[in-house]
């Protein structure tokens, strides 16, 4: 049985060090079988969340169509500020899109949670927000969950790092969305 996981995160600028993170999380769960999809940086300019307003662009629609169908979820935000950024933000208020299914916005659906910061008190905070965001919706955070500090540690565009031991984390948090998904299918 193939699991789909759907990684959401990453900013603005094309190939940030947040969306290169996102790819080797989802990586780590294609590795344990899952098919995997990322949305990332143009894929989550989105209008301003409203519930009020029942139409949705192409994008929201493709965002709140993957997320109905994902059976695990990966979460990558830059730190700004400290917090999750409003990009990513926005993406997941979209997720109230799902109150009505069957499976309740991300109920019953590992999450792995990953935050990229230019220092660690930003890293850590937008990780814990992470993981806050993810209990409110029902998700259920992976175990393992990562706070990168980009000042420290740097991403190549073939999916290196300075610190060796960050791409084996971010993968691990990508076969723990995927087993656990597994275990639940």
């Amino acid at each position: 049985m193939t699991v789909t996981v759907v990684g959401i995160g990453g900013s603005l600028r094309p190939d940030s060090q947040s969306e290169r993170a996102l790819r080797i999380a989802l990586a780590g769960a294609a590795e344990a079988g899952a098919k995997t999809t990322a949305l990332s940086g143009a894929d989550l300019v989105l209008p301003f969340y409203d519930p009020g307003v029942p139409e949705r662009t192409d994008a929201a629609r493709r965002l709140v169509d993957e997320l109905r169908e994902a059976d695990g979820v990966i979460l990558v935000s830059p730190g700004y500020h400290g917090t999750v950024s409003g990009l990513v933000k926005n993406a997941l208020d979209y997720v109230e899109d799902l109150r009505e299914d069957e499976r309740v916005y991300l109920d019953g659906r590992a999450v792995g949670c990953v935050a990229t910061a230019a220092g660690w008190q930003a890293a850590v905070n937008t990780l814990t927000a992470l993981r806050a965001v993810t209990h409110a919706l029902r998700g259920w955070p992976t175990p393992l969950g990562a706070a990168v500090n980009s000042i420290h540690t740097k991403f190549d565009a073939a999916g290196g790092c300075t610190d060796e031991s960050v791409p084996t984390t971010l993968r691990t948090i990508g076969l723990q969305v995927a087993e656990f998904a597994l275990a639940r299918a």
